[in-house]
């Protein structure tokens, strides 16, 4: 009695076991013609863990008379709820006879144990000839190029006719621009001396020449005039060079203390008077005036002024117009050379989509 139950047991897990294993196929296309190529995919559904072994078919191998097994190859692996997983492979197969064509089931070994799935059908056919005209068949015609189509090339013809001249008008506007010679104005910046440092070195170039002494009182007072006008319009930046000895003592009376401004206006007289009346002024009065200017110089001195100076050339009418035209035509030969760079660029695109 324990013995046949064990034997029912068993029997129950071997049935429940190979209820758990299914085999499906299926094919893509139940119909083709001679030659063409259909597709059986056999899938199994088991066990996690189980392994499934599929058909194997060498070269030249055959599922049933007349239609051939061309190869064969796993497709995917999937798993499924409940431990259970679906393996599946795929079978190419041909046939070059019409006819219906009866596919037995495959058979899938799994657990040392075969399963197979539903047999499938194929039917090949084949193209009608007709025997009556054989005339009517002609072999296959050669490879023909397409025809030339002006339509297809007119837009890369004209705009590589624009491309050309486009260069050649940058060509001829370079040679312009060549010819062309460009105004060079650089800034200069020169390091030069404090006002009262230029004035003090031209009143000791003034002793070096001892003009004090000289009976040349004109070019005296000449040089000390200029040399105390030139520091009033660096230092205080009025034109003094072109304003008379009223005008500067009246200017200064904004700036200086009476007595060093009275000073001064004795001594701008003094030489008006010397320059363009021959006046005559004795030795002494000569150093006294000298002394001034010198006094003048040293309380109103500024050892804070800047000591670069920024000189900015002067351009001409002409130079400007120079200036002007450069820089038109480097304008259009940046525009012109960068038009027939996109279209030369499109040209070839069309051209390769044209040949390809």
């Amino acid at each position: 009695m324990k013995t046949f139950k064990i034997i029912i047991l068993l029997l129950l897990t071997s049935l429940r076991l190979s209820a758990q294993v299914t085999v499906e196929n299926r094919i893509d296309s139940v119909q083709i013609l001679i030659g063409e190529q259909a597709h059986i995919t056999v899938s199994v559904t088991m066990k996690e863990g189980q392994q499934a072994m599929f058909p194997q078919y060498g070269p030249n191998a055959f599922l049933t008379e007349g239609v051939e097994v061309l190869e064969s190859r796993d497709v995917d692996t999937v798993k499924l709820d409940n431990q259970m997983m679906r393996v599946a492979r795929e079978y190419t197969i041909t046939s070059f006879d019409d006819t219906l064509y009866y596919l037995p089931p495959m058979k899938v070994k799994v657990g040392g144990k075969e399963y197979q799935g539903k047999s499938l059908a194929l039917k090949v056919i084949t193209l009608d000839v007709d025997t009556l005209h054989p005339n009517q068949f002609f072999p296959p015609k050669e490879v023909q190029d397409n025809p030339f189509l002006w339509s297809d090339w007119s837009a890369s013809f004209w705009l590589s006719l624009l491309m050309l001249l486009l260069i050649l008008a940058s060509f001829y506007l370079y040679l312009r621009l060549r010819d062309n010679k460009p105004v060079i104005s650089r800034i200069r910046f020169v390091r030069k001396l404090l006002p009262h440092q230029r004035a003090m070195k031209e009143i000791e170039q003034i002793k070096t020449e001892r003009l004090t002494q000289s009976e040349d009182q004109k070019t005296y007072y000449t040089k000390l005039t200029d040399t105390l006008r030139t520091y009033l319009e660096e230092r205080f930046g009025f034109n003094a060079m072109e304003m008379t000895s009223g005008e500067i003592i009246e200017r200064l009376r904004q700036h200086d203390d009476p007595k060093a401004i009275e000073e001064l206006r004795e001594l701008l007289e003094t030489a008006d008077l010397v320059k363009f009346a021959k006046f005559s002024v004795l030795t002494n009065e000569n150093d006294r005036n000298l002394a001034s200017v010198i006094d003048f110089i040293d309380s109103t001195k500024r050892e804070d002024m800047p000591t670069i100076e920024k000189i900015e050339p002067t351009l001409t009418e002409s130079d400007k117009r120079t200036r002007r035209s450069r820089k038109v035509l480097i304008t259009l030969i940046s525009v012109c050379s960068a038009a027939a760079v996109a279209i030369l660029i499109y040209v070839l695109w069309q051209v390769y989509l044209l040949i390809g």
